[in-house]
């Protein structure tokens, strides 16, 4: 009698169970990268935190100048520096300061030029009459920004704005109403 052997053969599925698994060293770099993206936030954090904490100090110093001039007539000294402690932490302008680096409107100008102007203006005519009174701005489309506020305008105050659509692109200004 003979004996006969069998061969085993592999499927795939016992083929990649056999094959071991190279999930750990991937996830020991990753942990790793992680870990070092963590350090670099954390430091970026502690280097904001300096700098805010420094921003705050030369504005609290500037603010104790003009607090010793105010002291001198006659205001407290302790209204006008926490008004200032609170605006240099939440990062905005004191009262004064706003006024002083206010600019001005494209659409307050806007309204100005066309009181001056007889006839309906065009979104550009408007923008260059308005550009030329003083109005900044870095927008490639300042013709388009102006014609949407002036549009915003007169679909939020209805009869109480300043312009009114005359014609398809025309504006002019409202005239003022009679009592």
């Amino acid at each position: 009698m003979t004996t006969k052997t069998t061969k085993k053969t592999m499927t795939r599925k016992t083929a990649r169970k056999a094959t071991p698994k190279k999930a750990p060293a991937k996830a020991a770099a990753k942990s790793t990268l992680s870990a070092t993206m963590k350090k670099v936030a954390a430091d970026d954090q502690a280097k904001a935190k300096a700098r805010d904490a420094a921003a705050a100090k030369d504005e609290v110093a500037a603010l104790a100048g003009a607090t010793t001039a105010t002291v001198a007539k006659g205001k407290p000294k302790a209204s006008t520096e926490a008004k200032g402690t609170k605006a240099a932490t939440r990062g905005k302008q004191t009262p004064k300061a706003a006024k002083v680096a206010k600019k001005p409107s494209g659409l307050n100008l806007a309204a100005k030029v066309l009181a001056e102007s007889k006839e309906p203006l065009a979104a550009k005519a408007i923008t260059a009459r308005v550009l030329a009174a003083g109005w900044q701005t870095n927008g490639k489309t300042p013709h388009a920004t102006l014609y949407a506020a002036i549009i915003r305008e007169i679909k939020s105050k209805g009869e109480a704005a300043r312009f009114r659509k005359t014609d398809r692109g025309l504006f002019a200004a409202a005239e003022p109403k009679r009592a």
